[in-house]
């Protein structure tokens, strides 16, 4: 996608105000200017927009409002509005936002558009890149959220398995990483639980495995959850449930969109990818409550609920990943309505038992933007995952701590990494807001791209 970023000497002027200093910036305006922000009862407020006129008509400079300094509820993407209020031109700021860098950030991810079955023309502004601010960073950041909102937009007749898979490979041949991928049948033997969730549909399941990098350097894997469309299986959803279940597949698109960046700005890891891309279907074939399969790691499961397989598929993946005894182990996926409850769409949760990585998550969220809260893996609820016939349920009863024993759940097939993180995203915007558009969003994956950076550069 081409940048927002340009250099030009005739740049219009976007001065940033909030109510507070409003008076004083009105005061130092051109009394012409003056008269209009006045007549046009600008005050200053959030997100409030104002071109003002030069005398030739053209526009003299841009008025536009930020949170007050304090503001309980203060949002650092609030630039990310302009560019659909803009019309076209090149722009820079004349003072500086609350944060240069994430305003920059925000602009750029307030540009995208989902444009695949209908006409949505992009913005046609450009923002000279704000002094001190890495605009080549800037890019390499919203590309990648682009690349994971356009993954999780595209509905599931167009982005099954396969179609994800292609994705995948594409990636993977833009930056030299080795490429292979398990289908179908083949998935029996060594990935039980994928084959078991994907072997409904029509559409055959597969294991996405990506390599790069030296393999010398630190190992770290990426595994996300790739459920293209989940029905709930014989547990079915209800109509409202399944409304958006194209975005199941949110933890792949997100693990894509860090890998994405990890390969651009040549970090020095070893990276792998893991992607389990299935569709939970429902037939003849489907898998049943109450059956029990042999995970790959050994570990018999119970099915307690046919709509709990996210955690099945990720649980293969990542005893694949833990063989390797990676320095670091991440997975990502759109896991529990729990989370969503506890924390709401905007707030993914994280589990971790590395209080260092705890720590370092939680920084690089905040300095993104990119919000993330820790949650903890509760020792005493490990036995809600006890089965009577099997070693563990993939469903606990009760309904109790939904994203805490999926978490619980998860853990018990990473043993050998030196360090696990998993993180239990939504991957949606339910309703538009300042760089995030309503729909399909990265999550995630700035921040743990900041963690990898500062490790890794």
């Amino acid at each position: 996608m081409p940048s927002v970023f340009e250099t030009s000497p005739t740049a219009i002027p976007i001065t940033f105000v909030t109510k507070s200093s409003w008076d004083a910036v009105r005061e130092t305006l051109p009394p012409a200017q003056r008269q209009f922000a006045t007549a046009s009862a600008f005050t200053g407020k959030r997100g409030g927009y104002l071109a003002l006129p030069a005398p030739d008509g053209a526009i003299a400079q841009v008025l536009f409002g930020l949170d007050d300094d304090g503001a309980r509820s203060r949002d650092l993407f609030r630039p990310g509005a302009l560019p659909g209020l803009l019309p076209p031109g090149v722009y820079r700021f004349a003072n500086a936002p609350h944060d240069a860098r994430l305003a920059a950030l925000a602009f750029a991810l307030g540009s995208y558009r989902f444009a695949r079955y209908r006409k949505a023309d992009r913005p046609n502004v450009r923002l000279v890149p704000p002094d001190a601010v890495d605009a080549v960073e800037i890019s390499r950041m919203a590309d990648a959220a682009m690349l994971a909102r356009d993954l999780i937009n595209t509905p599931s007749n167009d982005m099954g398995p396969e179609e994800l898979a292609a994705a995948a490979q594409a990636l993977a041949a833009e930056f030299g990483a080795s490429f292979a991928c398990t289908i179908g049948e083949d998935l029996k033997t060594n990935f039980p639980l994928i084959h078991a969730v994907g072997m409904a549909s029509d559409r055959a399941p597969r294991l996405i495995d990506i390599g790069w990098g030296d393999p010398f350097h630190p190992k770290v894997t990426l595994v996300g959850k790739g459920v293209c469309f989940d029905t709930g299986g014989l547990d079915l959803k209800p109509s409202s449930g399944m409304l958006i279940m194209k975005k199941d597949m949110g933890g792949a698109a997100n693990v894509l969109a860090l890998a994405r960046m990890v390969m651009d700005a040549k970090l020095k890891v070893r990276l792998r990818v893991l992607i389990p891309a299935v569709e939970n279907a429902v037939s003849g074939n489907a898998f049943r409550p109450l059956d029990i399969f042999t995970s790959r790691k050994g570990i018999t499961i119970e099915i307690g609920n046919t709509d709990a397989e996210g955690r099945l598929v990720l649980a293969d993946a990542l005893a694949l990943a833990d063989e390797e005894m990676p320095d670091l182990l991440i997975d990502l996926g759109t896991l529990t309505g729990a989370a969503r409850v506890a924390l709401g769409p905007d707030l993914p949760p994280f589990y971790t038992n590395d209080e260092t990585l705890a720590a370092d998550v939680a920084r690089c969220a905040a300095k993104e933007n990119d919000p993330l809260w820790r949650m903890p893996l509760w020792p005493a609820y490990d036995a809600w995952l006890d089965s009577k016939t099997a070693t563990i349920t993939n469903a606990p009863s009760g309904g109790f701590a939904g994203s805490i024993t999926c978490a619980l759940f998860l853990q018990r097939f990473v043993e050998q990494a030196k360090s696990w993180l998993h993180v239990d995203i939504y991957g949606w915007t339910p309703s538009a807001k300042p760089a995030r558009p309503e729909g399909g969003e990265c999550q995630a994956a700035r921040a743990l791209y900041t963690l990898l950076s500062e490790r890794y550069a």
